[in-house]
């Protein structure tokens, strides 16, 4: 399906209502708007604050309005290795009952659940973004 900015929140609770599992891997180039779809999704999910990403830190934490885990935000586009996601405790992550967003998911395959809800996004022109799940 394709969408522009402004229909990102039925977008985001498409996802919502469709995965399979919390835990999904977000794909798609530079700029086609995987942070931003995110945000909207821990929006739409009662996160306390505003998402943003991780990029310098790999990984955020979200909570939800009454303080409990809401999720996880990986993203791995700076790891030279895919090893280094072992130092982050990546499976200690993975083994709570939240959501875990992962953006260039691709960088860490072999470490990847073996259950994860795949979102593919392309940019069709600089306003229409081309989904698929």
């Amino acid at each position: 399906m394709t969408y522009q900015q402004n229909k990102i929140q039925e977008v985001a609770q498409k996802i919502i209502n469709t995965a399979s599992c919390k835990s999904l891997c977000f794909y798609g180039p530079m700029g086609a708007g995987k942070t931003t779809l995110i945000k909207e999704m821990v929006r739409q999910l009662n996160g306390a604050s505003e998402a943003n990403s991780p990029t310098f830190g790999i990984v955020n934490e979200y909570h939800t309005k009454s303080g409990s885990i809401l999720g996880y935000h990986f993203d791995f586009y700076r790891l030279e290795d895919e090893t280094e996601v072992l130092d982050l405790g990546f499976e200690d992550y993975l083994n709570q009952d939240v959501w875990i967003f992962m953006e260039w998911p691709e960088k860490i395959k072999s470490f990847l659940p073996k259950d994860v809800f795949n979102i593919q996004i392309e940019l069709e022109d600089p306003t229409t973004r081309r989904i698929t799940f």
